[in-house]
C-alpha cells in the first residue's frame, strides 16, 4: 500500500481551550502516523469562505446519515471567520500526517460525529460535541478537529490551506485570543528528537503540560535542523563547554595518570593538561549534541552540505503572553532532569542533560535570536505537498 498524506485542522475553539496537546496525543497514538508538517494559520475571510464552500460541495463525508459537509460548512463560516467587531483573526492549527492508509487511520482517530462518550476512543468522543433537539435537529456542533476522508478531497483542501498559509500562516499576531502589549513576550520551545522516535503521546502530552502556563501558541513548525542551524544555535554552548573542560579536563586527566601510572603531577601540569585535553573533550560533547539534534555526525559532514536538512525531526513552537519566558522555563525544569521538580517536563520525560525532552529560550533576547535561526515563519509544506504530487 502506498504512503498517503492526511491532514487535520484543530479548530479555534479547541486551541482557545488549550486542548491542542491532548488532541495531538490522541491522534498520534490512535493512528500511529508520522507527523510531518505543522502550520499555525490565522485565515482571512476569503480563505474561510473558500473552505466552507468546499466542504459544502463535498457533502456527506462519513456515510453517517448526517450531512457533515453542510454542518461543517456552517460551522466553519461561524467559528473560523475573523471577529466582526475587531477584525482580529482566529487561530487554526494545520497538522499533516504521513503513512500507509493514512486517510482511513486519521479519520478513525478523529472519529465520526456520532460521539460515543462511553468509549472515548476518538478525538470527538472526548473533545467533540453534537447536540440535537427533540426532533433530531442539530442545535450545537463542535468537531474539535476536521479532516477529509478521500485522497481527492484531501488534496483539494490541503492545497487550499497550504496556499493560503503563505500569507496567513507562520508566526501570527493580531488574533482574538492572544494577549498583546508591552508586557507580553514570545519564547521558543523545541520538542527534541527523542519525542519523535515513534508515534506516541509524548509530543502532545508535553504540549499539554505547557498549556498550564496559560500562554498561546502562535507558531508551530516541524523542523529538520541543518548543521549550519545547529552550529549557530548552539554556538554559545560550544564556547561554554570549552571553558568548562579547561579545568575539568585537566583535573580528570591528572587523576587518571596519577592512579594508573603512579605519578605525582603538579598543578601546573594539570593546567597544561586542561589546555591540551579540555578542548578535545568539549568538542566531542558538542559533536554529540549536534548529532542528537540533526542526526548527522559533524566531522563527517562536508561543508557544502551544512545547509541541507538534517535527519532528526523536532517540533518548534512559539508561545506568546505575559512573562512567557519564565513561565515556560518553570514548567520545563532545569537542564539536568534529575534536578527537575515533580510534574515538570524534564522530570517526566528527560533522560540526561542532552536528551532532556525540550529546549526553551532563557531570555526574550535569546528567543528572538533562536527564532531567527530556526526561521519559525518558514513554510515547509509546499515542498511536502509537491513531493507527494499534490
Amino acid at each position: 500500500m502506498s504512503t498517503e498524506l492526511a491532514f487535520a485542522l484543530i479548530t479555534p475553539y479547541s486551541l482557545t481551550k488549550s486542548r491542542t496537546g491532548a488532541i495531538i496525543s490522541r491522534i498520534m497514538v490512535r493512528s500511529q502516523l508520522e507527523l510531518v508538517g505543522t502550520r499555525m494559520i490565522a485565515p482571512n475571510a476569503d480563505l474561510v469562505k473558500n473552505y466552507a464552500d468546499m466542504l459544502r460541495r463535498h457533502g456527506n463525508t462519513q456515510g453517517s446519515g448526517i450531512d457533515e459537509g453542510a454542518l461543517l460548512s456552517d460551522y466553519v463560516e461561524k467559528t473560523f471567520m475573523p471577529d466582526p467587531s475587531t477584525g482580529k483573526r482566529r487561530r487554526v492549527l494545520l497538522l499533516v500526517f504521513r503513512g500507509e492508509n493514512a486517510l482511513a487511520r486519521l479519520n478513525q482517530a478523529i472519529g465520526p460525529f456520532g460521539v460515543d462518550a462511553a468509549s472515548a476512543q476518538s478525538v470527538r468522543d472526548t473533545y467533540g460535541e453534537l447536540v440535537k433537539d427533540a426532533d433530531g435537529n442539530v442545535v450545537f456542533l463542535e468537531p474539535a478537529a476536521i479532516s477529509s476522508p478521500t485522497a481527492e478531497k484531501t488534496a483539494e483542501a490541503l492545497r487550499l490551506w497550504v496556499d493560503g498559509s503563505e500569507q496567513d500562516g507562520g508566526l501570527i499576531d493580531n488574533v482574538v485570543d492572544v494577549a498583546e502589549g508591552d508586557d507580553c513576550e514570545r519564547t521558543l520551545v523545541i520538542l527534541k528528537p527523542d519525542n519523535f522516535r515513534f508515534a506516541s503521546i509524548r509530543p502532545g502530552t508535553i504540549i499539554d503540560i505547557f498549556s498550564g502556563s496559560g500562554l498561546r501558541i502562535v507558531a508551530a513548525q516541524m523542523n529538520r535542523m541543518s548543521i549550519a542551524e545547529a552550529l549557530e544555535f548552539y554556538g554559545p554552548v560550544r564556547e561554554a563547554l570549552r571553558e568548562r573542560y579547561k579545568g575539568k579536563g585537566g583535573e580528570s586527566s591528572r587523576n587518571v595518570l596519577e592512579q594508573n601510572l603512579s605519578l605525582k603531577l603538579t598543578d601546573e601540569i594539570q593546567a597544561q593538561l586542561g589546555e591540551l585535553i579540555g578542548p578535545v573533550i568539549a568538542e566531542q560533547q558538542f559533536c554529540e549534541l549536534v548529532q542528537f539534534m540533526t542526526g548527522i555526525w559533524l566531522p563527517d559532514c562536508p561543508e557544502d552540505q551544512y545547509n541541507e536538512p538534517g535527519g532528526a525531526q523536532v517540533l518548534a513552537l512559539v508561545y506568546s503572553g505575559k512573562k512567557a519566558v519564565q513561565k515556560i522555563r518553570d514548567i520545563l525544569g532545569p537542564t539536568d532532569p534529575s534536578k527537575a521538580g515533580p510534574g515538570s517536563v524534564r522530570r517526566e520525560y528527560g533522560q540526561d542533560i542532552m536528551v532532556n525532552a525540550a529546549h526553551a529560550s532563557d531570555s526574550p533576547e535569546n528567543a528572538q535570536r533562536e527564532m531567527k535561526i530556526i526561521k519559525v515563519h518558514r513554510d515547509g509544506l509546499q515542498k511536502l505537498l509537491t513531493g507527494h504530487g499534490i
